[in-house]
């Protein structure tokens, strides 16, 4: 059981940036594939972002690309979402997962943080 845990969201205005982080408790952190997902409230959860074990391979949604960035550090176990540019359609809460594969889709995580809310006003 990997148990993750969310931080660094809050109530920021448009045009600004924010660092997520997901701190995991497990030993083996590096043994794991790690996504960013959020859910805007009416609506479905939705895949951000996602990185490799190592972090040689990151990937993103369409709506943040060029504006997002997705790392890890794993002598910290710990995975990082920083955001440029925030918008207010990127309002939702967002969440970490892990998964020893990886994938955009939710199903393909088992393991999932509480998630950290993050409200961007216009």
């Amino acid at each position: 059981q990997v148990q993750l845990v969310e931080s660094g969201g809050g109530l920021v205005q448009a045009g600004d940036s924010l660092r997520l982080s997901c701190v995991a408790h497990e030993r083996t952190f590096s043994d794991y594939a790690v996504g960013w997902f959020r859910q805007a409230p009416g609506k479905e959860r939705e895949f951000v972002a996602g990185i490799s074990q190592s972090g040689s391979n990151t990937y993103y949604a369409i709506s943040v690309r060029g504006r997002s960035l997705i790392s890890r550090a794993n002598a910290n176990n710990t995975a990082f979402l920083r955001m440029n540019n925030l918008k207010p359609e990127d309002t939702g809460v967002y969440y970490c997962a892990a998964d020893r594969v990886g994938g955009i889709k939710s199903s393909d995580y088992p393991y999932w943080g509480q998630g950290t809310q993050v409200t961007v006003s216009p």
